[in-house]
């Protein structure tokens, strides 16, 4: 059953979504100033992720002054309400300061403290502005690619299986990732790295990857996205029978998921030393 007030908080991440992914692409269009860089020099923050979290946060205040906002480019702020909005303005910057047509505004609103291992997520929507697209979900409710409803595939075989990844900004945990992709790529149908969390949990759920897994995400690269992923019929989560979150998230049609958990989980042990920690 659809948690009352869900239709409210969908539509409200839908618009926000919108208008947010219009401003960012008109300061694309502009030409795209770095702002300043986070974990290393090629984790970067444009001047257009930091106006388009602003507008964002504008929005929601005005709608509910009493909820919290966690968001990827500024100080994360608590509500009264129980209610908080966890926000990426753009995920897929690198994406974005190259024009590659693969980048997103996602905003998301949970349930409990922000914290994936504890949060209940009500409402998400990710917005395309390359693709046109909007995806979106609301718990118990379905999720959308515009009007049309999701649903995750039957699962492929193994060997069948295309998957998706994503790469830490740090040179050193890259090349233990990578080590990763090399011991699952022969038992695979192949692996895409988009460079958008986001875009990749939407598009397992949109049937374009069969599963999807990446270390190191931070709450506001999945939020939403795990939501649609999750409403489409994936089953999402961690390592065995944690949830997902900076570990781990793996999102897939279950039987893939339950294939292919195991194996990641080998594979991160051996290559990692047993070391969880991104």
């Amino acid at each position: 059953m659809t948690t009352p007030g869900s239709t409210e908080l969908l539509r409200l991440a839908q618009d926000a979504a919108l208008a947010a992914g219009e401003l960012a692409a008109r300061r694309r269009a502009e030409g795209v100033q770095i702002a300043a860089s986070k974990s290393s020099p090629e984790d970067i923050v444009t001047k257009a992720d930091r106006e388009t979290e602003t507008l964002i946060r504008r929005l929601l205040a005005a709608a509910r002054p009493d909820d919290g906002f966690f968001g990827e480019e500024s100080e994360a702020t608590p509500g009264t309400s129980g209610l908080t909005w966890v926000v990426d303005p753009i995920d897929g910057t690198v994406n974005y300061l190259y024009r590659i047509p693969a980048w997103a505004v996602s905003i998301a609103v949970v349930e409990g403290d922000p914290d994936p291992a504890t949060w209940r997520t009500l409402a998400g929507a990710v917005r395309n502005p390359s693709g046109d697209e909007l995806f979106s979900a609301s718990v118990g409710a379905g999720a959308w690619l515009g009007e049309s409803r999701l649903r995750v595939p039957t699962a492929a075989p193994v060997p069948l299986a295309l998957l998706g990844t994503g790469f830490s900004y740090r040179a050193d945990e890259r090349l233990r990732q990578a080590d990763v992709v090399r011991g699952l790529i022969g038992r695979v149908r192949d692996i895409r790295r988009i460079g958008a969390a986001s875009l990749d949990l939407c598009s397992v759920a949109a049937g374009r990857l069969d599963l999807y897994y990446e270390r190191g995400l931070k709450p506001w690269d999945h939020a939403a996205g795990a939501l649609v992923a999750r409403e489409a019929g994936a089953r999402v989560g961690g390592f065995g029978a944690d949830r997902e979150g900076i570990d781990l998230v793996i999102a897939g049609a279950p039987d893939l998921y339950s294939a292919l958990e195991p194996i990641l989980a080998d594979l991160f042990g051996e290559f990692m030393d047993g070391d969880r920690r991104p």
